[in-house]
């Protein structure tokens, strides 16, 4: 890494700020009392080592907020990387809000991320864990001469509760309900009590991930994946997939099937002996950290 000196610039600056504003904007308008945390769980944030060249474009999964990758951020920022951990619409405020958000937004708001670390890093490494590791590899495909490696950990490509195969028609017959709420029909048949809007979200972090899953959001994890899936041969460069061997949401398939599809020559698959979906925090994340420094390491 470089020890030239890189100041954050006033426009750098405003960036940081109008992502700050926006977050804030939201927390206020979509609060719900009992289910959104505290502003400093779901607030983006910047770790800035005004020192190196190099940074990292670390994104959050469904239903959590950038803190869900702060103890993988403090590492990679340990390690001497400059750190922007992005805000994804909907997240960070109640799943109300998650609930009519389209993947389209999730990326914007990784664009914006990228604008922000490109202000102050000529090399990034674009990093995401579960719906987090989806978009990142959408970001890998979409711009594919942007960033230096990839990190994609638990990408969601293939669920395992059975109740995810239906959410394409559930939610249709939520958008039919809430139609019928507007015609004469709702007096006679209460649509309101028909609807399954939510399902329930077993948490790893309740502290930081929302309880309820919007049925909405799954469909849009899976269209995104859909388009991952249609182009993931386009990613050349060097990449590392991490997935959980025991993950109870997400297929371990999964990570293998994304690793066979990727054509980099430098890629690397690494399995993880653990039973729970999130890697990214406590015990269990000194394992994963251990991989991705090797991986960087050999690769930045």
């Amino acid at each position: 890494m470089t020890s030239q000196t890189f100041k954050i610039s006033d426009h750098h600056q405003r960036l940081l700020n109008n992502e700050q504003a926006l977050f804030e904007e939201e927390y206020q308008q979509h609060y719900l009392e009992g289910e959104t945390k505290t502003e400093s769980i779901g607030a983006p944030y910047l770790l800035h080592n005004s020192e190196s060249t190099h940074g990292v474009l670390l994104i959050h999964g469904l239903m959590a907020a950038p803190e869900e990758v702060r103890e993988w951020a403090d590492f990679l920022f340990a390690m001497g990387y400059t750190v922007y951990a992005p805000r994804m619409a909907g997240h960070g405020t109640s799943a109300d809000d998650l609930s009519n958000r389209k993947m389209h937004e999730w990326i914007d708001s990784v664009d914006r991320g990228h604008d922000i670390l490109k202000a102050c890093c000529e090399h990034i490494t674009i990093a995401g864990f579960s719906t987090g590791g989806a978009v990142a590899l959408h970001q890998a495909i979409s711009k594919p001469h942007a960033f230096d490696s990839l990190i994609s950990i638990s990408a969601p490509l293939k669920f395992k509760k059975f109740s995810s195969h239906f959410a394409e028609s559930v939610n249709r017959w939520n958008k039919t309900l809430h139609f019928l709420e507007h015609s004469p029909l709702n007096k006679i048949i209460n649509t309101e009590s028909w609807k399954k809007e939510f399902v329930t979200n077993h948490a790893d972090n309740p502290h930081i991930n929302y309880l309820r899953c919007p049925v909405s959001s799954i469909v849009q994890i899976k269209l995104l994946m859909k388009e991952v899936s249609r182009e993931i041969s386009s990613i050349t460069i060097p990449t590392l997939i991490i997935h959980a061997s025991g993950d109870p949401k997400i297929d371990v398939q999964s990570g293998r099937d994304l690793f066979k599809r990727i054509k980099s020559e430098k890629k690397q698959y690494k399995e993880i002996d653990f039973h729970m979906h999130g890697i990214v925090r406590g015990e269990i994340a000194k394992k994963v950290f251990t991989e991705v420094e090797t991986f960087l390491k050999t690769n930045n």
